[in-house]
């Protein structure tokens, strides 16, 4: 079932492929980070509309006989209704697990076979469909012909529906009592409010006890179609051979209509507070603000800018000041989450309970800080020789090449995304870092949720 996470495929491989990608690992790693290291060489993307009216991305590499490709659509969990949310989850869960008249048995059996492996993302935009294969004949046209088939002919045996709505449920009535997982909903609930981008935090056992298989094939059909299709591929095929697979992959699909719009994340018009009593040793507490979209103007000052704040792990300002002055947490981080529109600005931590007032107090001092004052500039060096230093390990395998390509293609950025992305980091100011900040991120604003402690 691919239903969320990228790499989770069923199909597993077999002895030869393992002992072929085992002989093979280290001569593509030392060949990929001698490429990503060699002054940034430009990624050749080649791009095109299919005939099928499909976008694709396509990069040609000869170093290994290996393919990987994916489809992606705007079909993720934004696209619900709250009445039946988690339908645009368990229709992307179920596209392995019987397609074109195979059981997922049979679909499972075969991929290891050929040494073949699927998987999938799924998130609040997008949902995608992933594959890699040996490039050689044999077995890239088997591997096509049943990705072809989970893409374009998915069955959603009633059966197994009912099977995964019960496997779901019984996980969300779990989920139900950890303190994580109830600051999460909680957290999405507060920020995004009514907007769509609350869906994933309103799938209820209610709202997936209501979801029918004619749900699951009308979301299919209005959802999954060429016209919106984006086609991601590299590896070892020629551009004429990638034209053919991108047909293959999306030919049979509904035409449909154009993906729709998500509105603007409205920001909040004051602070909110909420803590959630829990019997948990330890507070888990979520702050928050409306952060920035694919494509800001101010990705690159965010980026940076939170890489010394919270992102850069054990280097971090939270980590300085909350863990190694304090021992107030063992981790404490923060993150942009850049979507079609504004995602999540979130901070993070867990504490014990009697500490919840103390930990949360030097957060808000250490943001109110940074946003007043911005970074030094040996912080800013530290963090820009850090972020190039470790691109090459961004961009060290096909597989995480493929995921560029799908995000490259799927928001619409520039060709030269990944060619740029060192010159723009190095152009950062500690300026521009403040300005960003003190424009982006309103303290007094934010969202802050406690689970098992309280603020007072």
């Amino acid at each position: 079932m691919i239903f969320a996470k990228k790499g989770s495929g069923f199909g597993q491989p077999s002895s030869l492929f393992r002992e072929f990608m085992q002989t093979f690992t280290k001569l593509f790693l030392l060949l990929a980070l001698f490429t990503a290291a060699s002054a940034q060489a430009a990624l050749p993307i080649q791009t095109w509309q299919s005939t099928t009216g499909a976008k694709v991305y396509f990069v040609e590499n000869h170093d290994l006989p290996i393919l990987d490709v994916e489809v992606s659509f705007a079909a993720g969990s934004s696209s619900d209704s709250a009445e039946k949310a988690g339908l645009a989850g368990m229709t992307h869960g179920l596209l392995d697990l019987g397609a074109g008249d195979l059981s997922e048995d049979q679909i499972a059996n075969r991929l290891a076979d050929i040494g073949a492996q699927t998987g999938g993302d799924f998130d609040m935009d997008r949902a995608s469909i992933s594959l890699r294969t040996l490039s050689s004949e044999r077995e890239r046209a088997a591997a096509l012909e049943l990705m072809a088939a989970i893409v374009q002919k998915p069955d959603f045996p009633a059966s197994v529906l009912e099977r995964e709505k019960a496997r779901s449920i019984a996980g969300l009535r779990e989920a139900a009592t950890q303190p994580e997982s109830i600051g999460e909903k909680a957290f999405a609930k507060a920020l995004f409010g009514s907007h769509p981008y609350v869906m994933h935090a309103e799938m209820e056992p209610e709202t997936l006890e209501k979801i029918t298989r004619d749900d699951l094939v009308a979301f299919y059909h209005s959802h999954y179609t060429r016209n919106t299709a984006i086609v991601a591929i590299i590896g070892d095929v020629t551009r004429a051979q990638a034209e053919a697979i991108a047909v293959q992959l999306t030919a049979n699909l509904s035409e449909g209509a154009s993906a729709e719009v998500i509105p603007p994340v409205p920001l909040p018009g004051a602070a909110v507070e909420k803590t959630i009593p829990h019997p948990a040793e330890q507070s888990h507490i979520f702050i928050g603000y409306p952060g920035m979209k694919r494509g800001d103007a101010d990705y690159f000052p965010l980026y940076v800018g939170n890489y010394i704040l919270g992102g850069g792990g054990f280097v971090a300002m939270l980590t300085e000041e909350v863990r190694e002055k304090r021992g107030l947490a063992y981790s404490v981080y923060s993150y942009f989450m850049p979507m079609r529109e504004a995602g999540p600005f979130r901070i993070g931590l867990q504490t014990k309970r009697e500490q919840t007032d103390a930990a949360l107090g030097v957060v808000r001092e250490t943001l109110n800080k940074f946003i007043q004052s911005g970074p030094t500039p040996a912080q800013l060096k530290a963090a820009k020789d850090n972020i190039i230093g470790g691109f090459p390990l961004r961009i060290d395998s096909n597989g995480k090449i493929l995921d560029y390509l799908s995000v490259i293609g799927f928001y619409g950025l520039p060709l030269t995304y990944l060619d740029d992305f060192n010159q723009k980091v190095n152009a950062v100011t500690t300026q521009q870092i403040k300005d960003a900040f003190a424009r982006r991120v309103q303290p007094d604003k934010m969202v802050t949720v406690i689970v098992g402690g309280s603020a007072k």
